[in-house]
């Protein structure tokens, strides 16, 4: 067991290093190419950590790698500079975050059936309603019906992981609950500072919150174990 557990604390702390890399490209133009760089370098490198851990549940791990891979498209995305008359690389973002995120549905699904608890989905709906209301006057027209189906499919993911810890609580179903809990803060931080109130240390949060979810989620899914 130490082995294992010595190799993923070096793997968090090469995330952990690229992550600040990323974070600190972010906030210096003249260090940009530091986070076009090392922003999907480090979702990736989360990604080698889930291939390379034991397993006991392969389908678990195969879908928690495939949300792994469809967020480092999503963090390509996200970074390319818009252009007037190109397309919106927001919403190839907001489709592969989304996609992501119901492969990490499925990934949860796996470990138990869908609401198995009720209480989790109550509360991340009051979560999606409220920040739904609040983006709704804000968001342009084109976005409204794909960020309101983002939100319901995050609120989902993170009910669902919230769901199974409650159902079998250990430290793979706790890690992946707080994976949830962290994507959705990431995430409502991200759309409040793009789309009702920009705040300087907006991209410290989000960049943090962002990679805390994915390398919970990534820890779920080495060693997680069968199916309830």
């Amino acid at each position: 067991m130490t082995a294992p557990r010595e190799a993923r604390t070096r793997w968090i702390v090469a995330v952990c290093a690229l992550a600040v890399l990323a974070i600190v490209g972010a906030m210096s133009p003249e260090l940009r190419w530091l986070h076009y760089a090392c922003k999907p370098l480090a979702t990736l490198l989360i990604a080698g950590m889930v291939v390379v851990s034991p397993s006991v549940n392969a389908r678990y791990r195969g879908a928690a790698l495939i949300g792994l891979l469809l967020s480092m498209l999503g963090d390509v995305f996200l970074m390319l500079p818009p252009k007037p008359q190109g397309p919106d690389w927001f919403v190839f973002g907001l489709a592969s975050f989304l996609c992501a995120h119901l492969a990490y549905l499925f990934a949860f699904c796996s470990r138990d059936r869908l609401f198995a608890r009720w209480w989790p989905f109550a509360v991340y709906a009051v979560v999606a309603v409220a920040v739904s209301a609040v983006l709704a006057p804000r968001l342009p027209e084109p976005l409204r019906w794909p960020v309101y189906a983002y939100v319901l499919i995050l609120s989902a993911m993170a009910a669902q992981a919230a769901a199974v810890w409650a159902r079998s609580p250990d430290r793979a179903t706790a890690s992946a609950a707080l994976g949830g809990a962290f994507f959705v803060a990431s995430d409502a931080t991200l759309a409040m500072d793009r789309f009702v109130a920009p705040f300087p240390a907006a991209v410290v949060v989000v960049l943090a919150t962002y990679w805390i979810a994915q390398t919970l989620i990534g820890l779920s899914a080495c060693g997680a174990g069968r199916r309830a």
